[in-house]
């Protein structure tokens, strides 16, 4: 993992103050250090001309072998994936429709989705010129309630998996069972779900129609890219709508560069041991733990498991008689000093903690020696 020590002149040049990023792979603090393997492949890449086509098709196939999925294709960070997830559901690889998009005049543009699955940022869905239809209630979904809004404008039925995601609303299965039976796609944003390296597999493997996973979270890829796989036909649908095609996804261009370090990063990354990462992850928020143990009011703990926590991280939970700071002033303590520390905020206010995904040993001793500054008044 490079060091900020040798890589931070370049932005200090420009008067840019690097910042530590404790709080998991988030993208407006930078989302993942890239790989020195990345930057290497990515700069031999840069000189030379091939046919976007022919790099497209060879990296799709990388893709879909990687995740068990029938074919795959390199997009412009999950976002972009998502909105060519919707075209590709209500244009396909029609040239007459896929000109026309956002404008879906006469076309089926209805997409479902959870109440409860909701999130920030499903308007790229309606970027396509989607109508997002929700069902269900803030944490709750019947599967007739999802029954209920199909009708003949209803192109595809999306499922979120994110952490923190409710777990009383419909499940992947019932949501799949229900599509399938109306001939409708099940289309997943899993964007921020590997690691673990299992999860690369797991919706496809379970009959998922289109799924998209970041490039640049925990595979450590280019940031600005994504991995969208699924069937056959409706890859090739989003394909078509995508650069270097003159449609809707033209303004989501991946340049040969980031497809290129996006497969890189993809192969070391299936290929390295988990277990000495995750052990290594374990090992500093036990550092946290140690430190904080014995301060009254709050509850440290190292978490891991398949929904909130993908790896091992220190959560920190404030009860009820704590007297200090919770997650949002917190943070705004640890940003007074330099370098200034962001910690991860997914949850309520209620809880925070420390993920050293991003954090190298050098970082991990400022955030504990930062911790150890602002706990100790409540010792």
């Amino acid at each position: 993992m490079p060091k900020r020590d040798k890589t931070s002149s370049v932005y200090e040049k420009i008067g840019i103050e690097p910042i530590i990023n404790a709080s998991g792979t988030t993208t407006k603090w930078g989302g993942s250090k890239l790989r020195p393997e990345i930057m290497e492949a990515m700069n031999q890449a840069s000189n030379v001309m091939v046919d976007m086509a022919e790099l497209n098709q060879k990296a799709g196939e990388i893709l879909a072998k990687a995740t068990n999925s029938e074919a795959g294709f390199v997009c412009g960070g999950s976002a972009a994936g998502l909105v060519l997830q919707a075209a590709a559901c209500i244009a396909g690889d029609d040239p007459k429709k896929m000109s026309k998009l956002p404008n879906t005049e006469g076309m089926k543009n209805e997409i479902i989705i959870q109440t409860a699955h909701r999130f920030s940022y499903d308007q790229a869905y309606t970027l396509a010129g989607a109508k997002l239809i929700s069902v269900g209630h803030a944490r709750t979904c019947l599967p007739w309630q999802l029954e209920a809004a199909i009708n003949d404008q209803t192109v595809a039925i999306v499922y979120l998996s994110a952490a923190h995601n409710s777990r009383t609303a419909l499940t992947f299965e019932q949501v799949k069972k229900i599509a399938h039976e109306n001939n409708l796609p099940v289309i997943v944003d899993a964007a921020t779900t590997v690691p673990p390296r299992a999860n690369l597999k797991k919706f496809s493997d379970l009959g998922a129609d289109l799924v998209i996973i970041s490039g640049g979270k925990g595979i450590r890829g280019p940031q600005g890219t994504g991995i969208l796989v699924g069937r056959k036909d409706l890859i090739q649908s989003c394909s078509a709508n995508a650069a270097p095609n003159p449609f809707l996804g033209r303004s989501m261009k991946v340049a040969k560069e980031e497809i290129i370090g996006l497969t890189t990063a993809l192969e070391i990354f299936v290929s390295e041991d988990e277990k000495i990462q995750f052990d290594r992850f374990r090992k500093m928020s036990q550092m946290v733990v140690d430190l904080l143990h014995d301060i009254p009011g709050i509850k440290v703990t190292v978490e891991e498991d398949e929904f909130d926590y993908l790896n091992p991280m220190a959560i920190i939970k404030f009860q009820p008689d704590w007297k200090g700071p919770y997650r949002d002033e917190l943070q705004d303590i640890l940003i007074e000093k330099h370098p200034r520390i962001y910690i991860r905020a997914l949850a309520g206010p209620e809880e925070t903690g420390i993920d050293p995904f991003n954090v190298d040993d050098h970082e991990m001793e400022i955030i504990l020696k930062r911790l150890k500054e602002v706990f100790s008044k409540y010792k």
